[in-house]
């Protein structure tokens, strides 16, 4: 009798320990997934593409990576825009900079800075530039969500952000656009 109840015990025992390991390796699958990063395949006013983008969670920020070309040499303006559109030759359908909290544009900005507001990109002599910066804050689908039902778009201004100025820093005109897309 003892060696039957010996016997349930231990298999209840490994079943119990299956069905744990199971469940921490779906969270564990669960939380790559949702830090996973999704990307932005920027293009110019005439559909050329200018490179591609990847944004991915970085504690309490978005990081932004990648590599673009053909852009005119100087400084230019990046910000996230609400809306996953880059409609027309003037990106207007991006909709605004990305700021899920009541603040202004601009880190110069004593009412600011909006979540979606990034430095300033310096194109060099051969039209290219690496990018490696961060939001100032927010998720891509966490607290202060990036993504949401109408998506998001990275946006590229002809001038210099000069970090201050509501709503967009006088960046000057859209030139480049990606929408922000993945899983």
């Amino acid at each position: 009798m003892r060696s039957v109840s010996f016997l349930v015990a231990t298999r209840a025992a490994a079943v119990l320990g299956a069905a744990l390991l199971l469940a921490a390796c779906s969270a564990s699958i669960y939380a790559a997934a949702s830090t996973a990063g999704v990307t932005a395949k920027v293009l110019d006013a005439t559909g050329r593409e200018l490179g591609v983008l990847t944004l991915a969670d970085a504690g309490a920020a978005i990081s932004v990576d990648g590599t673009l070309r053909g852009l005119t040499p100087g400084v230019h303006g990046m910000h996230l825009h609400t809306i996953g559109r880059c409609d027309g030759a003037s990106f207007a359908g991006a909709g605004a900079h990305w700021s899920p909290t009541p603040k202004q544009h601009g880190s110069a900005n004593p009412a600011g800075p909006h979540h979606g507001d990034l430095m300033n990109l310096t194109v060099g002599a051969d039209s290219s530039v690496l990018v490696k910066m961060s939001t100032p804050g927010g998720s891509l689908r966490g607290e202060y969500p990036l993504l949401d039902a109408d998506g998001a778009a990275i946006v590229i201004h002809a001038t210099t952000d000069d970090y201050k100025t509501d709503p967009s820093g006088n960046s000057g005109a859209r030139i480049g656009c990606g929408v922000v897309s993945g899983s």
